[in-house]
């Protein structure tokens, strides 16, 4: 990501060295960062495997990736009002964005790691994101939370797990089915176009999205189901590796699209930007701080999985649908590239620490 978002800087002062100036690329990131979003939770989906031995695992991710984000909203929210003098709607629909883990960083970064560490790293980002937009949106959506609000949320989450089922499905089916040379790129699109409608309604998409990877990276576990053997699941499980790759290469064009245009529309004087700077330090040592008390709580290892708390493509897409009435001075762009590029050079040095202690600690077996 850091490359990436060099790239696209070094271009910016390229292009402006020789006159030529490329028009406002600003609204294109919400597009490019929107489908990468769906094709990266989508990937990490296709690649989780579930059974029941793995029910622990997936409590604690859940555990993991909800109260850290609830937890730093909530201080963050309480700083902006002290501060900034800000309504508590204001400073927590500010607040969320900062405190979501961003997967599209998370889950590539976990590629090298141990199975077990990988596939919670694939749960909690995953999941992060989820519980971040959720949030977002219920907070974003209403002016006062009641009794009313919450059971209109809960109809909301009923809604799209019926949606979910009733989709994967049918998108199954047809990837059954589809006997054309061209089959994954339809289904890819129709994925995309069943999340935008889902986000009009201001359904939570994401649920759909982890769903329906949930489902298609799962067709064994599923053949004790009648209906399931409808779908020709034996041929069908060489379709879905075939979209599996397809999945993955489109993930990684979009996502290095994305961060190529994020690097190209910040400013120099952003990233050096004094008066935010104190703020991006301490936001991301509060994000690490409570990171490392949630996972000693909950009994999990602390290292690599402390650093694996990057923000990315999920901050920049909830922080761009801020309306302006809701804005405040304090959480800008600087500010949220700062955060960004301080947790992805924490990321980065600490796995390779902990890469360079794991070689250490092989070598000292070996002479043991």
């Amino acid at each position: 990501m850091i490359l990436l978002l060099l790239l696209g800087w070094i271009l910016r002062q390229v292009s402006d060295f020789l006159g030529f100036p490329l028009p406002n690329l600003t609204p294109l990131l919400s597009v490019m960062g929107t489908v990468g979003l769906i094709l990266i939770v989508m990937e990490g989906a296709l690649e989780l495997e579930y059974d029941r031995s793995k029910l622990p695992l997936i409590k604690r991710s859940l555990i993991v990736s909800f109260f850290p984000i609830v937890a730093l909203s909530m201080a963050l929210a309480f700083l902006f009002m002290h501060f900034g003098g800000y309504t508590f709607k204001m400073s927590l629909v500010n607040a969320i964005p900062l405190a979501v883990i961003s997967s599209s960083i998370a889950i590539p970064s976990a590629k090298n790691l141990s199975s077990h560490n990988r596939e919670f790293v694939i749960y909690e980002s995953s999941l992060s994101d989820i519980f971040g937009v959720l949030l977002f949106d219920f907070f974003l959506l209403n002016d006062t939370i009641n009794a009313g609000s919450l059971l209109h949320f809960g109809g909301q989450l009923i809604a799209i797990v019926v949606i979910s089922f009733i989709a994967s499905a049918g998108l199954s089916l047809l990837l059954s089915k589809i006997d054309h040379h061209i089959k994954f790129a339809p289904i890819i699109f129709l994925v995309i176009l069943i999340y935008a409608l889902s986000k009009i309604y201001h359904l939570p998409a994401l649920v759909f999205i982890l769903a329906f990877g949930l489902f298609l990276g799962n067709l064994d576990q599923l053949q004790r189901f009648s209906w399931i053997k409808r779908l020709h699941p034996a041929g069908l499980d060489i379709e879905v590796k075939k979209f599996k790759e397809i999945s993955i290469e489109a993930a990684f064009v979009v996502r290095a699209i994305f961060f190529i245009l994020f690097g190209y529309v910040i400013e120099t004087q952003e990233l050096l930007n004094p008066d935010t700077l104190l703020w991006a330090t301490g936001i991301v040592g509060g994000i690490f701080l409570i990171r490392a008390i949630q996972l000693k709580l909950t009994g999990i290892p602390i290292t690599p999985l402390l650093f694996l708390a990057p923000r990315g493509l999920i901050t920049i897409l909830l922080f761009l649908s801020i309306p302006v009435t809701l804005q405040i001075d304090l959480v800008n762009r600087p500010l949220v590239t700062q955060v960004i590029i301080l947790t992805a050079l924490v990321m980065m040095s600490g796995l390779i620490f902990s890469k360079k202690k794991s070689k250490d600690g092989k070598q000292d077996d070996l002479t043991l």
